[in-house]
């Protein structure tokens, strides 16, 4: 479709700004946990700008990359974000840490090759996820400070990867097939970048109007 150009390059400058929004903020995050999500957000801007020259240096498939490195990367940090740092479950963090792990064996030993990067390891990941974001929801909504959610950074994060990653499930779990129905793919595609759009912008918001613990 001929939006798909023209998000992709609004995404790529949205996670640019909110990175930079980020590290605009430093110095209410820099001695809590939060530095790490300036660093995050910085490593994924940086990643999804920047791929071609990174598939180059590293020497491999683009796919590749973001099946095995960036994505992995995205999945463990928020389950060390909402398990262990938002919601203090140890136990819970590496529940998701190995059962995410172990979602990597089916395509070693089944698959010859990786065809869709979002594939089996991939819908693992984001139901660990989606378990994390409802288990979220209810500590905020059990908890007083929901009458000040609007300072609460972990409402405006919840609602981005609630959009972004729950939202665009099913177009990665049943991919091959949407795969096959262009118009379909192609509504499902332009939801996804939005999404990301919007995410990346509820993520800037948090550092705007979040107040950091």
């Amino acid at each position: 479709m001929k939006y798909q150009p023209e998000l992709t390059c609004i995404l790529l400058w949205i996670e640019i700004i909110a990175s930079i929004i980020a590290l605009a903020f430093y110095s209410k995050t820099k001695k809590t946990y939060w530095i790490w999500f300036t660093f995050y957000l910085f490593v994924i801007a940086f990643s999804d700008n920047f791929i071609d020259d990174l598939v180059f240096f590293f020497n491999i498939k683009k796919q590749f990359f973001y099946a095995y490195i960036l994505i992995p990367i995205q999945f463990v940090f928020f389950y060390w974000l909402y398990a262990l740092k938002s919601l203090g479950k140890k136990k819970l963090f590496w529940s998701c840490i190995i059962l995410y792990t172990m979602s990597f064996i089916p395509i070693e030993l089944y698959f010859s090759k990786l065809k869709v990067v979002y594939s089996f390891n991939y819908v693992i990941g984001t139901l660990l996820l989606m378990l994390l974001v409802f288990v979220e929801f209810r500590k905020q909504i059990k908890n007083d400070d929901i009458l000040e959610f609007s300072k609460n950074k972990m409402f405006y994060i919840n609602i981005g990867v609630m959009l972004f990653y729950v939202g665009t499930l099913p177009f990665f779990g049943l991919y091959n097939l949407i795969a096959n129905e262009v118009d379909i793919w192609n509504i499902y595609y332009i939801y996804f970048l939005v999404s990301n759009c919007i995410m990346y912008l509820l993520f800037a918001a948090s550092f705007i109007w979040g107040k950091p613990k």
